[in-house]
Parts: C-alpha cells; sequence; structure tokens
C-alpha cells in the first residue's frame, strides 16, 4: 500500500470514530430526555377568602414517549376522594360537584385547578394524579397544596392625590383572576380597574377615581367598596384635605410682610412729619414775634 493509501486509509479511520462518537453523545442525550423525572410545580399554601374562588395554579413534566400519545386523565385529591377531573364520565361527590373543575390543558403540562365558593372544610390537603394509558401514570403525592381559608376581607389600600383634579386608587388582592371582584366609589366620576400578577398564584386589582372637585368634597370621606364572588365585602375611606400650593402660601407670605412694614413706614413717616411741623411751626412763631415786638419798640 502507498503513503497515500495509507493517509487516505487514516483519514477515513479518524472520521468514522467521530461519526460514532456523535452518534453515542446524540444516544445519551436521548436517553437522558426520555427517562427524564417526573417534576411539578405548585404552590405550598395559598389564602383564601370563603365563598370566594381561588386558582391552583399547576405546571407539570412527564417522560417522554416515542409513542403517540393522545389521552390525559388528570385528578386533583384529598386523601382518596377525587375534587376534580378532565374525565367527563366521572361524577364528583356532592361536596365538589359543579364548583370544581380542572382549567389547564394536560397535553401541554398545565394541571391548573379552579374551585368556587370556597367553604370552610375546603383546607386540603390537595395532590394532582396524571395518567397517560398509552404511557404512565403517576400521583405527586409530596407536592400537597394547603387553603388557608379567612372569614372577613381585609381592607383595601387606598391613595388620593388632589391638585386640580382629584385621583383616588382602590387596590385589593386576590387569588381568582377569572373572577375579580367588583369596586363602586361614593363619588361619581371617570373610573378604570386593572388587574396585575403579583406571584403564580396572587393577583391585585386596582380601581382608580378622577373627578373635578368641589368646595362641598373637602373635608369629607371618599369611599371605596370592594365585593368578592360570593358577595363579601369591604369598605376603605380616606379624607380629601384641600391642598395649599406653595407659591400661594409665598404669596400671602410676602403680601402680609409688605403690609406689615407699610404700616410701620406709615407710622414713622406720620411721626416724623408730625415733628418736623412742629418745629418749624415754632421756630417761625418765634421768629415772627421777636420781630414784631423789636419793630414796636423801636417805634
Amino acid at each position: 500500500m502507498t503513503i497515500h493509501g495509507i493517509s487516505s486509509f487514516y483519514h477515513c479511520l479518524l472520521a468514522t470514530n467521530v461519526f460514532l462518537l456523535l452518534c453515542f453523545i446524540a444516544a445519551m442525550a436521548e436517553s437522558h430526555i426520555l427517562h427524564k423525572d417526573w417534576l411539578i410545580d405548585v404552590p405550598s399554601r395559598i389564602p383564601v377568602l370563603q365563598s370566594s374562588c381561588v386558582v391552583i395554579p399547576c405546571v407539570y413534566l412527564y417522560p417522554k414517549s416515542r409513542k403517540i400519545l393522545n389521552r390525559w386523565r388528570g385528578f386533583w385529591k384529598r386523601g382518596d376522594t377525587i375534587v376534580a377531573s378532565n374525565f367527563l364520565n366521572l361524577r364528583l361527590g356532592n361536596e365538589f360537584h359543579h364548583r370544581s373543575r380542572i382549567t389547564g390543558t394536560l397535553q401541554s403540562g398545565n394541571c391548573t385547578w379552579q374551585l368556587y365558593g370556597v367553604r370552610e372544610t375546603d383546607t386540603g390537603p390537595f395532590y394532582f394524579r396524571i395518567e397517560i394509558p398509552q404511557h404512565k401514570s403517576f400521583t405527586f403525592s409530596k407536592n400537597k397544596v394547603t387553603l388557608d381559608v379567612f372569614r372577613v376581607p381585609k381592607p383595601p389600600t387606598m391613595s388620593v392625590a388632589v391638585q386640580d383634579q382629584v385621583t383616588a386608587t382602590c387596590k385589593v388582592t386576590h387569588v381568582c383572576p377569572s373572577s375579580p371582584p367588583k369596586f363602586s366609589w361614593s363619588h361619581s366620576g371617570i373610573r378604570k380597574t386593572r388587574s396585575k400578577k403579583e406571584n403564580k398564584w396572587l393577583w391585585s386589582t386596582t380601581s382608580t377615581l378622577t373627578f373635578t372637585p368641589q368646595e362641598a368634597d373637602f373635608n369629607m370621606p371618599l369611599n371605596c367598596t370592594v365585593t368578592f364572588p360570593g358577595k363579601k365585602t369591604t369598605v376603605g375611606s380616606v379624607l380629601l384635605i384641600k391642598k395649599i400650593y406653595l407659591h400661594n402660601l409665598l404669596f400671602f407670605s410676602f403680601s402680609w410682610l409688605f403690609l406689615k412694614g407699610y404700616k410701620k413706614m406709615d407710622g414713622w413717616m406720620d411721626g416724623w412729619m408730625d415733628g418736623w411741623m412742629d418745629g418749624w411751626m415754632d421756630g417761625w412763631m418765634d421768629g415772627w414775634m421777636d420781630g414784631w415786638m423789636d419793630g414796636w419798640m423801636d417805634g
């Protein structure tokens, strides 16, 4: 074999080894992906208002399969009791019938659950189970969710800014973005409402009221009433204080000082004029009398 032939054989062998190494790495990566563990992300505790609703966010991952999967069955459970399912043929017990449902799409790994009309007994703990008949099933019994049910809603957080117009805000937090609370104000005006996601399970909703104040509005309370799903309400109040602008205050102070100074100047001028006139008159009278007396005596 010539030197050229040996070189070609060596390069071919080297290329084959590189190709086999790449195939081995790809196989190992695929094997790792296919045998990924079951994972889930749910909050451990959620505070929720009694008679309101709550959305329990849930995301899960399952080991991938080369099979074509087209069926997923999800169950939220409390102990051995099923409290929610996406399985339409399953009838829930009377305790959770018509007030519990899985809103997430299980095929995409979304196992979110929504519960309406929360009761004092709905504390849990709850956990999720997934069944994929063409693949595998798994129960996330170590990842439980507890609901801390409270009876009285907290008062809203309020703020107010008074300028040419009054801008007031009324803010509450809640755990049911699909049914946010409703707001009413004790004063008419332009109202706007917006919601914001604070974390995975907590939302805030803020109502803003804008109006042009009248004199009768000042030193009076402005009330905001918040009504949650289930008809429970809470009220917040803020007092409207008339704002004194700095330039008005400075003008008033300057005017007061000017008037005070003017009065002092006026008093000084009066005193000076009175003294000058008295001195002039006294001197003139003395001179006239002296001249007249001298002339009379000489005559």
